[in-house]
């Protein structure tokens, strides 16, 4: 008797059938690395689950897709749950993913760490972006719930520290779904009406879950985009969030984010009474130093008796007359001395005196002293100058004297 055929699609049917049937393959943990994860336009997402030896396909239809906290990675090491069965078309058994989280850390902390690495490579947390909080605010808006005891707790300290400023409060939830887009709503309407001086955003303690509303990066975008400074005052101490990072200023506690907003009214009437003080006793110095100066003032020989200082400086004037008077006799005899020697030695170079002594000069008739009888002709008349007067002579012969006669030849 010949065995029964099947077609294909037959045996893929039952393999699949048995798969799905098998209660143990109905719910299944794997551990493994991701590999070649790729997301269609559907919104459905698949991938290859492996280890350093065997691998398994995966498909992560969009329903839950879109429930992760955080966006599967090349490489990275998770835990799958879900069912095992038989992709017909393909002949390939598979896991159909029904929630995915990261090996050793939870999906919100994988969450958490990948936002904040992809807004801090943006540069949204750098030191530059933050803006400084005015020192005293005339209006605080604050963005938390309408119902918790934040507001209670930041709107008590507020009045008491800082009763000057105005406070206004948008209520908004703070956690489940909502609250993402209604914190940054909020945001945004504070600084599109220009509501506030700065801004207090918050909530208070709770689990991680409870705070994830400040983890979202709608949120942090909002923050980061304000104009107005922005404190974070989410959760206790040891709770951070994006919105953390994100913001001008980060708070440990929804109180502690009211006492950075406003400065304490007693300790700025303290620093008023030092600064008080402080010009008091300056003001005494100088009103004392001032008085020394008056006194002094008053003891000066000048104020005591005016006219005795007027009669010093007619001395002082009188002694410098003296002086000027034998200055300028000294310098005038000086320069008669001078004048004297000048007029000496001028008188011992006038040709009058040359004249004295026998000699005469000897002029043609344009008035040109004759120093050779060339410069002279027989019947010219000449004039000649003696040391008393002057003669008009006429020359009747011109004798010259031969070279190497003396005077004595004339």
């Amino acid at each position: 008797m010949a065995e029964r055929t099947m077609t294909v699609s037959e045996l893929n049917g039952l393999v699949k059938q048995i798969l799905e049937s098998d209660e143990l393959l109905r719910r299944v943990a794997v551990t493994g690395e991701i590999s070649n994860f790729k997301r269609n336009s559907s919104g459905h997402c698949y991938f290859t689950l492996k280890d350093d030896r065997c691998a398994v396909s995966c498909t992560l239809f969009r329903s839950q897709a879109d429930k992760l906290r955080f966006r599967p990675e090349q490489g990275m090491k998770v835990i799958v749950m879900g069912r095992v069965t038989l992709y017909p078309a393909g002949g390939v058994y598979q896991i159909i993913v029904d929630s995915l989280m990261p090996e050793g850390i939870g999906d919100l902390h994988a969450a958490f760490e990948q936002l904040k690495q992809k807004l801090g490579e943006e540069g949204l947390f750098d030191a530059e972006r933050k803006k400084p909080l005015p020192r005293f605010p005339k209006t605080i808006a604050v963005i938390t719930s309408g119902t918790g005891a934040a507001v209670m707790d930041i709107s008590r300290i507020l009045r008491r520290r800082w009763p000057l400023s105005k406070v206004v409060v948008l209520p908004v939830a703070v956690q489940g779904t909502e609250a993402p887009a209604q914190i940054a709503g909020a945001l945004r309407y504070v600084n599109r009406w220009d509501l506030a001086d700065v801004i207090i955003c918050g909530r208070g303690g709770g689990s991680l879950e409870d705070l994830w509303g400040f983890n979202s990066e709608k949120v942090a975008r909002a923050i980061s985009e304000s104009r107005i400074p922005v404190i974070s005052a989410v959760g206790h101490e040891p709770d951070v969030t994006i919105a953390d990072y994100a913001a001008d200023r980060r708070a440990a506690t929804p109180s502690n984010g009211a006492e950075i907003a406003v400065p304490d009214r007693e300790e700025m009437m303290q620093q008023l009474d030092d600064l008080s003080q402080k010009l008091l006793l300056k003001l005494e110095k100088r009103i004392s130093a001032a008085e020394t100066a008056l006194h002094r003032l008053k003891a000066s020989p000048v104020l005591v008796d005016p006219l005795r200082s007027v009669e010093l400086r007619q001395q002082r004037v009188e002694a410098q007359q003296v002086l000027l008077t034998a200055a300028g006799e000294r310098l005038l005899l000086r320069q008669e001395r001078r004048i004297s020697e000048a007029a000496a030695s001028l008188e011992a170079l006038s040709p009058l005196k040359v004249l004295a002594r026998g000699y005469a000069v000897v002029r043609d008739p344009d008035g040109k002293a004759l120093t050779s009888v060339d410069q002279t002709s027989e019947k010219e008349k000449i004039s000649v100058t003696l040391s008393d007067g002057e003669l008009s002579c006429r020359v009747e012969t011109i004798t010259e004297r031969s070279p190497g006669r003396g005077t004595d030849d004339v």
